[in-house]
């Protein structure tokens, strides 16, 4: 803001604030202010001066004072002295006693594109430009060696030398003269580097003796000492993101204290790299000495970003009040026991009653609610689908929020399975009144060229709620779930006789219309009855569903085996609807067999491949920016050198590799999206496969649940964490607890570190296996005793666990009959050959 301040500040009690006296001098200088110095900057004498940088102007002040009656009657004034315009923006300055000069301090100024301008007091004196800048860095001078000291773009500390620069070429004569030529200007070449892979924030030199001192470079994960010539005498890694530091003197000879402030409001006193105190601030500090206040020695000044000033000091305040004392009296253990026991019988009423929380209070604070509208949006909010269909349409979401209380922070989030999205995601309200409704309003549609794996929404709802004792609210979450009409992403379209995927499901009871089912998907005709249906999903894909005239069945068939499954779910839910609705309870389905494991492990194989394929082409394009960096050093290299030499191609080569640079990123981009979009069409697989395994061994909820539970893991498919790799730890695990045979296999360690497999082999042949387990009567459950062997009950016809290999191989050849070829009654397509089940010990 350009405003300068001077302060004394004064000691003030807890709460009284600051004193309007403790600030002397205000002045609104009208320029940004980047740095400010205190020297010897004025010719003649000797006095202390202050030297302000500006972007463009360097100015040297005089501060003075007159006495007045009173304390807060003394004046302070400003006086301007002289200053210097400059021809460069300005980043940061130091100043000394440049050369060694007596009585007198030199300021030298390093502008941002890397130049360092000095002057002496009133008059310039030259210009250096750094070999090599970029971009610039924090500086300081070094008295003891007369050098400069700075932290290049190349994140390495450089030291040139003041006699260097005094002599090299100056900055304003930068071309290349005849004069230059016969040796007149020389080159600025460095005194020494250190390479610190990190760039500095802070520089600041210590010299408490004549004999040494030291070099302090804070950067930003480390913290360095120096020697003299650029040697590191220590270095600290820090675990946190540092703001600033401050080395001073330290009580223990040969060692040195350094204060470190960071982003965490904490202050930190090193000495050399051992932590000897840490304390907390209120602020983040960027600034912070040590001085003496008051006849108060080592005073730590803290200064924030938002202009905070703060003095305090190491230590506590001693607390001078002492309690009396209690008059001993003896204890009466009788009337203790008493008093527990109608303590604890008070708690347990209370759990039994209502538990930890009242009901009343955990149920209704707040209920949220969800109504999908009916019809599609008048106009379609899918502004940029990707779907090759016409016109995409959307549909209409309001959530409804009722709180019985007042509620703080409430924050609505929506999630839907992509390619569904939303054309708002998130909601806040900072309060809510008690009693209050709020309704918000979405529009879901489809965006990519390919099935969502569930059409379910959800919207949670986190908030706080604010007690007498926490006034801030406790936080609490709620959620409801809504589910999106079929016709979101698919219409009516034209039934197909033939198909590469069918499936069956068996029912209790006649087949219903269609028409009934399914309103808005086909023409009515004269007798109500459509038992043949077809749906035309808008990334291009069909699905015919038919039903019976004469049994129970329904058949649905596709071309592509993930897409029977939302066509399935939704058949199976309507069904279950539509004979609620008549008084039925007893409704249920079925699935025959064979579970169509084949074309569900071709879809793995595909994921799997994609994603080797992507790790393939990172390491790939890791290799051609490597590659891209080596040239790019050659090329630097020829360039800077002063005798010029010939590219011998490298410009070619280089244009060749940011070329495939380029070509491998495109193809990183392209597989990415293929492996999510792959991802999600084995999530929409897998959830048939779940549904089918339900129905042929009538599951219950919680076993498929824990199906879900093995199968679906991720939300997002990843690179480091992967499906495959899940999965198969998952199942593992079910295999050697609920499903095992023996104790034999509970000894097996199935699982192993989550890496990327081989192959897919070890993953196909577990879920074969648990497929096998389940037709023999194994059950899934998580209770504490799933480890022990189970002795199951198995239905008519159906053989035996074998207890060892051998008796598995026997009976293995005879039950690969339900999952090797074996036709339904209904299918036309045979199920392709899966390899004969093998003992889980082999």
């Amino acid at each position: 803001m350009g405003y300068l301040r001077i302060f004394n500040p004064h000691p003030v009690k807890t709460g009284d604030g600051a004193q309007a006296e403790d600030l002397l001098l205000e002045v609104d200088l009208r320029d940004p202010i980047l740095q400010v110095e205190v020297g010897k900057f004025v010719s003649g004498t000797e006095m202390l001066h202050l030297a302000v940088l500006h972007s463009r102007k360097l100015c040297v002040y005089s501060v003075s004072g007159t006495l007045g009656n009173v304390e807060h009657g003394n004046q302070y004034q400003i006086k301007l002295m002289y200053e210097h315009n400059l021809q460069r923006t300005a980043c940061n300055m130091t100043y000394g006693s440049f050369g060694g000069v007596k009585g007198r301090d030199l300021i030298c100024i390093q502008s941002m594109d890397g130049m360092l301008m000095v002057f002496e007091q009133e008059s310039y004196a030259f210009g250096r430009f750094l070999p090599g800048s970029l971009l610039p860095g924090p500086l300081a001078y070094s008295s003891r060696t007369d050098s400069f000291i700075t932290v290049s773009s190349c994140r390495q500390v450089e030291s040139y030398k003041y006699q260097v620069l005094a002599f090299a070429t100056d900055a304003d004569k930068r071309q290349e003269t005849e004069q230059q030529k016969h040796g007149s200007g020389k080159r600025l070449i460095v005194d020494w580097t250190l390479n610190i892979g990190e760039q500095a924030l802070d520089i600041c030199i210590v010299s408490f003796n004549q004999s040494a001192s030291s070099v302090f470079v804070l950067g930003e994960r480390n913290f360095f000492c120096l020697k003299d010539n650029g040697q590191i005498r220590f270095m600290k890694k820090l675990d946190y993101s540092p703001s600033c530091f401050l080395p001073y003197c330290s009580v223990s000879e040969g060692t040195i204290n350094t204060l470190i402030g960071n982003h965490n409001n904490m202050l930190h006193i090193y000495q050399d790299v051992t932590l000897k105190w840490a304390t907390q601030l209120p602020h983040v500090p960027v600034a912070v000495r040590v001085g003496c206040l008051h006849d108060l020695k080592g005073v730590i000044v803290t200064l924030s970003d938002e202009g905070h000033l703060q003095c305090s000091y190491l230590g506590t305040d001693p607390s001078l009040f002492q309690a009396p004392k209690v008059e001993s009296r003896e204890l009466n253990y009788d009337e203790l026991d008493k008093e527990l026991k109608e303590l604890q019988k008070v708690i347990k009423n209370v759990n039994k009653s209502q538990g930890v929380w009242p009901l009343t209070e955990r149920e209704d604070d707040l209920k949220v609610s969800a109504m999908v509208s009916p019809n599609f949006d008048s106009v379609s909010q899918a502004t940029d689908a990707e779907v090759g269909a016409d016109l995409v349409p959307s549909v209409t979401v309001k959530v409804t929020l009722r709180n019985r209380v007042a509620l703080q922070k409430i924050k609505l989030s929506i999630y839907v399975q992509p390619p569904l999205v939303l054309t708002d995601d998130q909601f806040t309200f900072e309060s809510m009144a008690p009693d209050m409704t709020r309704t918000v309003g979405f529009s879901v549609y489809l965006k990519g060229s390919y099935l969502p794996p569930e059409l379910e929404g959800n919207a949670v709802v986190s908030y706080s709620r604010p007690t007498e004792r926490n006034p801030d609210g406790i936080p609490r979450v709620s959620q409801c779930k809504f589910r999106l009409p079929l016709k979101l992403v698919c219409l009516p379209g034209q039934p197909s006789k033939t198909a590469s995927h069918k499936l069956t499901i068996d029912t209790n009871k006649s087949p219903v219309s269609l028409l009934s089912l399914f309103p808005g998907f086909a023409k009515q005709s004269e007798d109500d009855q459509v038992n043949v249906m077809g749906f035309h999903f808008l990334g291009g894909s069909q699905v015919t569903l038919l039903a019976s005239k004469t049994s129970q069945r329904y058949r649905i068939q596709s071309e592509q085996f993930e897409d029977l499954w939302l066509i399935t779910n939704e058949l199976i839910v309507r069904l279950q609807e539509y004979f609620e609705k008549q008084g039925i309870k007893d409704f249920t389905c079925s699935f025959s067999g064979p579970v169509p494991l084949q074309e569900y492990f071709e879809l793995i194989d595909h994921h799997f491949e994609l994603r080797i394929n992507g790790e393939k082409l990172e390491e790939l394009l890791s290799e051609r920016a490597v590659q891209f960096r080596a040239i790019q050093r050659r090329l630097l290299t020829r360039f800077k050198d002063k005798t010029p030499a010939p590219l011998q191609h490298l410009d070619t080569l280089l244009d060749g590799t940011y070329k495939q640079v380029i070509a491998l990123a495109d193809a990183v981009e392209e597989n990415q999206a293929n492996l999510f979009q792959s991802f999600t069409r084995l999530k929409s697989a897998t959830h048939l496969v779940i549904l089918l395994i339900g129905l042929w061994q009538k599951l219950s909820a919680d076993q498929i649940a824990i199906l879900e539970a093995a199968f679906l893991p991720l939300q997002q498919d990843t690179q480091e964490l992967g499906w495959e790799e899940t999965v198969d730890a998952a199942l593992s695990h079910l295999l050697k607890t609920c499903l095992s045979k023996s104790s034999k296999e509970q000894a097996l360690n199935f699982s192993s570190q989550l890496d990327i497999p081989k192959d897919t082999s070890r993953l196909k042949k577990h879920i074969t296996l648990l497929c096998d387990r389940l037709a023999k009567g194994g059950r899934l459950c998580i209770s504490t005793d799933a480890a022990a062997p189970q002795t199951m009950v198995m239905p008519g016809g159906c053989a035996t666990i074998p207890e060892s290999d051998l008796e598995e191989r026997s009976i293995d050849q005879d039950s690969s009959e339900l999952f090797t070829n074996h036709k339904h009654l209904m299918m036309e397509t045979p199920v392709p050959e899966v390899s004969p089940l093998q003992g889980v010990t082999e």
